[in-house]
């Protein structure tokens, strides 16, 4: 598995183009941690007499008087432990000398998270110079004007602006670009007991997605093929799927190209029949088809996400972060096409998670320049995401699958980042009280424009 080294070329060219997927691990449960080094290429000395920018002489570096410059986010700092660990604090060390500063990590339990971020920063003490956010949590500070635009602290020259190999840009919030990240993978796709699917002599999902089949259609084909009795005791002991259903409407409503709010206006995807169509599916696959199983006796509880675990499951809509250690193989593909996708999205990015600078921070051009500064680190993986693929998944074929097919393709999911905004009713109206979709959509559009008209 050591000698993939084809796909560090493989993931510079795709990267350059990478739209943000999936986040950390202290996330709201839908990423994976950023990779702890990115790959930097020196540029070739220029063939014209002019200079280039690498031949000037570099700027003398700006004192700050011993300035603290804090980030903030929802987990622990990193501890030095691997050798991507130790050159990311041998770098903070040096910039701390260079610009005179002590840059301190500062982590704030995720409960408190959000209010302490809000109150400091209208009190003109922001909690932190760069502060981690959700983005769907970072929709009411935005629409509060208390987060800087990307354009008020990078300039032409900053790597964000350019080749992007040390920092990212995030997706814009709303038409406006504010957060920004490391190179990273994240795989949030449809995971698979491959175990299983051997013993029960199912057709390898690979197979299918490789082949153009995988929707759907296959999906539930294979689910309801799972779900059997194995040992003849009148009681199904294999089952098909088991997930968490409001995420399953989100994930299967990207990959019919649809979102319950849209991230460019804000606008509610209520009336969009291609979100009708996926909620009518995920209604026939916990309602109908019964393919589900359910551990906790409540469908709609978010602990299903770990029913997969068990063993006795083929198929769950899941996360890298949640798959590790397992009992079994486990394979993955993205999650199956609608019959409305146009590719594009295979996945709900529910917790996408990116780097802000709030409004009253002093000297933002500077904060920011010292954190780019901070990911120039010297490659310590043969791929991106080496060390965290390889602790999940024991086949090449499924690192592969991640890298090529999944990461990258999560389309930013925000309805749970708009007060009042009725998706967890939606959800149990359909999956709890068996009501139609039709008529769940039509009672809850008043609500959910509402909920948006309040937001904007």
């Amino acid at each position: 598995m050591r000698k993939m080294k084809a796909l560090s070329l493989l993931l510079v060219a795709f990267m350059l183009v990478l739209t943000a997927c999936s986040g950390s691990k202290g996330g709201e449960g839908s990423a994976s941690p950023s990779s702890d080094a990115s790959a930097t290429t020196p540029a070739s000395p220029s063939d014209s007499a002019s200079p280039s920018p690498s031949d000037e002489p570099e700027p003398a570096p700006v004192d700050l008087g011993g300035r603290t410059i804090k980030i903030s986010a929802w987990w622990g700092d990193i501890e030095g432990k691997t050798a991507g660990e130790k050159a990311a604090l041998e770098k903070r060390a040096e910039l701390e000398k260079k610009y005179n500063v002590k840059i301190e990590w500062v982590n704030i339990p995720f409960a408190e998270y959000l209010d302490k971020l809000t109150t400091s920063i209208l009190a003109g003490e922001p909690m932190a110079d760069i502060t981690m956010i959700e983005f769907k949590r970072a929709l009411a500070p935005v629409k509060q004007g208390l987060l800087l635009p990307l354009s008020e602290f990078t300039q032409e020259s900053n790597d964000i602006n350019n080749e992007q190999k040390r920092v990212t840009k995030l997706p814009a919030i709303a038409g406006t670009e504010y957060s920004f990240g490391t190179p990273f993978v994240s795989a949030v796709g449809m995971y698979y007991n491959r175990d299983l699917f051997k013993k029960l002599g199912l057709q390898d999902p690979q197979e299918l997605y490789n082949g153009g089949q995988w929707n759907w259609d296959k999906f539930l084909e294979l689910a309801k093929q799972a779900t059997r009795d194995t040992n003849n005791d009148g009681k199904v002991d294999s089952w098909g799927y088991a997930g968490w259903p409001a995420d399953a409407a989100r994930h299967l409503g990207v990959s019919n190209g649809a979102v319950f709010v849209n991230e460019q206006d804000l606008s509610s995807g209520l009336s969009d029949p291609k979100l009708t169509e996926a909620l009518e599916f995920v209604n026939r696959v916990w309602n109908v088809e019964n393919v589900v199983k359910v551990k906790t006796g409540n469908k709609t509880d978010w602990n299903e996400t770990n029913t997969f675990k068990d063993g006795d499951v083929a198929m769950s809509i899941n996360y890298d972060w949640n798959v590790g250690d397992l009992p079994f193989e486990v394979g993955i593909v993205p999650i199956p096409a609608g019959p409305q996708s146009d590719g594009k999205y295979t996945y709900a990015n529910t917790a996408q998670n990116g780097y802000f600078i709030p409004k009253g921070v002093k000297d933002p051009k500077i904060v920011y320049q010292i954190f780019e500064e901070m990911q120039d680190l010297p490659q310590t993986e043969e791929y991106l995401g080496q060390d965290w693929l390889e602790g999940r998944f024991k086949n090449e074929a499924d690192i592969k699958m991640a890298i090529e097919h999944v990461n990258g393709t999560g389309r930013l999911s925000l309805e749970e980042g708009v007060p009042d905004f009725p998706f967890y009713a939606i959800m149990d109206d359909i999956i709890k009280d068996n009501k139609s979709v039709a008529a769940t959509i039509e009672k809850n559009k008043q609500a959910a424009q509402a909920a948006l008209d309040k937001l904007k």
